[in-house]
């Protein structure tokens, strides 16, 4: 999938999405202001995907205007941080992931932002799956096959991912330890810049999240082995899950929207609220359908929960793995 499609997939009309709430009175929030959703990574990925199309159903829903504001680095650390610093006012929002709101914490020696104490959970937008996915020249079709490649020669080959400490880089990470295999990691600026590296072999092994990756194994340039999920995806049903291989095995990538924390709580719960509901508005579901992402659209109670065991889960593969980002 091109970064152009993937923004024009963000871009769903009103027209599009019909089922809108109605609108608040000019004095409620947002009241005529602003909203900005930074969202902590680059335009055209995952993250951006979710963040406009929060940013397009919540304006129609609430009757404001929200916006999305780029600002990338350091793992999604730099925009996050940001947001951790805004007025606690509703109106500087943002979209956490995985890696800033549960492995960045583990792998990360310092951080600009405490990512319990700083934000307050509004809901998980979605979940999105990622996949083992190697060369197309590399002698090894299956799971087990990897395996017994990597066994007969640690630290031969190399993976990549989109940087260190993402979802990406643990989700080799927590392979290696489940397996104990052993590989070398080369971390990238974007997971674009990884797949143009695993096409022309330079790395021979990755982990992505498919709505990156999908497009070219289905153009048969890079072959995908499993899904890092705990069962087969429906738009793949063919395809193992790592599960199959490895029981308990899990790296899904998972999306949540976050206010900073102070914010008052009914401005919080009225956008908790109104996301859950656009996360089951069925245009909604279709348009993510097609690009492999599951919406989830949680209350604070169940997301809140949901970072505590993730945030866990992740620091015990970081000692495992020893891995750490000073």
């Amino acid at each position: 999938m091109t970064r152009r499609t993937i923004i024009a997939a963000a871009c769903l009309s009103g027209a599009c999405l019909a089922a809108a709430g109605p609108a608040f009175a000019q004095g409620d929030y947002p009241g005529g202001k602003v909203v900005t959703i930074v969202v902590p990574f680059a335009a055209g990925g995952t993250t951006d995907l979710l963040g406009r199309i929060l940013a397009d159903r919540l304006g129609a829903r609430l009757g404001g205007k929200f916006i999305v504001e780029n600002r990338a680095g350091a793992g999604g650390n730099t925009g996050v941080a940001a947001v951790a610093r805004a007025p606690a006012d509703g109106y500087t929002l943002t979209m956490g992931t995985v890696s800033t709101h549960a492995i960045n914490p583990a792998v990360y020696a310092k951080l600009p932002f405490d990512h319990v104490k700083d934000f307050a959970p509004i809901s998980q937008v979605a979940s999105v799956p990622n996949i083992l996915m190697v060369n197309i020249d590399l002698p090894a079709k299956t799971v087990p096959e990897l395996i017994e490649l990597l066994k007969k020669n640690p630290g031969k080959y190399s993976f990549g991912s989109s940087g260190a400490g993402t979802s990406t880089h643990m989700a080799a990470e927590l392979f290696k330890v489940s397996t104990g295999t052993d590989m070398a990691h080369v971390p990238y600026r974007s997971s674009g810049q990884v797949t143009q590296d695993l096409l022309s072999g330079q790395i021979q092994i990755t982990f992505d999240n498919i709505t990156i990756a999908w497009p070219h194994v289905q153009d048969g340039k890079i072959r995908a082995l499993a899904t890092a999920t705990p069962q087969r995806l429906e738009v793949a049903k063919d395809m193992p899950a790592l599960a199959e291989f490895i029981p308990g095995y899990d790296a899904s990538s998972w999306h949540g929207f976050f206010a900073p924390s102070g914010v008052p709580k009914e401005i919080v719960a009225r956008l908790s609220t109104e996301t859950q509901a656009i996360m089951r508005e069925q245009a909604v579901i279709d348009q993510l359908k097609k690009l492999g992402v599951d919406p989830v659209g949680s209350s604070q109670e169940q997301f809140t929960a949901h970072i505590a065991s993730e945030t866990k889960r992740w620091a015990e593969v970081a000692q495992k793995a020893n891995v750490k980002i000073e």
